[in-house]
């Protein structure tokens, strides 16, 4: 069974409000990160290394843009993703100049915005509520990973949970749309906290949850744990149970961005099957089919929506 009829993810979303498919582009605006520029601390998250997901800052955003829209199949509008580091990291007027570039393209029809709980200013707020008043599809992406302030301490995140939740309090003022990035592996953590996480985050209140598994990739403080055997990469199997568990526990209405993801295997140290995307989620999908979908916990299960037609 396709994973659109059993998760409400956020190609279904898209396509009822636009009545077509929409692609979401990764750009990289050369943005760096308070934890790594010293504000906050040196090295960044020990998981870090964003050359094993993102492109590369090596083209202006409108030709980064043109090129992503060259590789995208099958859509015609898209979503302006900014993805590496710290995208609110920065004075508001060059925040402007960054978005409204990606937004002059009359085919870009929103954006999603990657950040930290710790680095969305009122400012940067009222600038994006201010597209979403015009139509735009915007979403707020904050990089969580756990609820737990000891896991973040231990993964050198530079901020704890009450930041997350003040944030998040902050966007829903504005009403700005809320996607929260998850972790599920990250050292010292069980799958019983996975799920606590989860619950933190629903119940602070979300729109949109992407899930990943813990990479281990070059560059990052951890490989050197990983290379001296003080830890080891979540397992298929084990990935694929907690996720499905937590994508039941979530309520219907929720968009996943994400149910898995890889990191380019040049960097990529381990899990080994991170190389690839499909066969996990495949096996995500094949697991709901078996034993129930999104929101199914909650007694209120995913059924997928007519498409609406502009």
């Amino acid at each position: 069974m396709q994973l659109d009829h059993l998760v409400h993810t956020l190609g279904h979303h898209l396509k009822r409000r636009f009545g077509e498919r929409v692609h979401k582009l990764a750009l990289n605006a050369d943005f760096t990160c308070p934890n790594r520029d010293g504000t906050l601390g040196r090295g960044g998250c020990t998981f870090c290394n964003v050359r094993a997901f993102s492109r590369a800052a090596n083209l202006p955003l409108d030709q980064q843009l043109e090129q992503g829209k060259l590789d995208a199949d099958r859509a015609r509008k898209y979503l302006a993703y900014f993805q590496a580091y710290t995208n609110t990291y920065a004075e508001v007027s060059v925040l402007r100049e960054m978005y409204e570039t990606a937004l002059r393209s009359a085919d870009v029809v929103g954006l999603c915005v990657g950040t930290r709980p710790d680095c969305v200013p009122d400012a940067a707020l009222d600038l994006l509520a201010g597209y979403r008043d015009r139509g735009a599809e915007v979403w707020l992406e904050l990089g969580l990973q756990s609820a737990f302030d000891a896991t973040l301490e231990r993964v050198n995140r530079g901020h704890g949970f009450a930041a997350y939740r003040d944030a998040v309090t902050r966007a829903h003022v504005r009403g700005l749309q809320v996607c929260t990035h998850l972790i599920v592996g990250l050292p010292g953590e069980t799958a019983t906290m996975c799920r606590i996480t989860l619950d933190q985050v629903l119940d602070a209140g979300v729109e949109g949850i992407k899930l990943h598994p813990l990479h281990i990739v070059r560059g990052s403080r951890m490989a050197a744990q990983f290379r001296r055997g003080e830890l080891a990469p979540v397992g298929f199997d084990d990935y694929v149970t907690i996720a499905a568990d937590l994508i039941r526990a979530t309520p219907a209405d929720v968009v996943f961005h994400r149910v898995s993801a890889t990191a380019k295997r040049d960097v990529l140290l381990a899990p080994d099957w991170c190389a690839e995307r499909w066969p996990s989620m495949q096996a995500i999908a094949d697991n709901l089919a078996r034993h129930g979908g999104q929101g199914t916990t909650l007694g209120q299960p995913w059924a997928p929506q007519p498409v609406l037609v502009p």
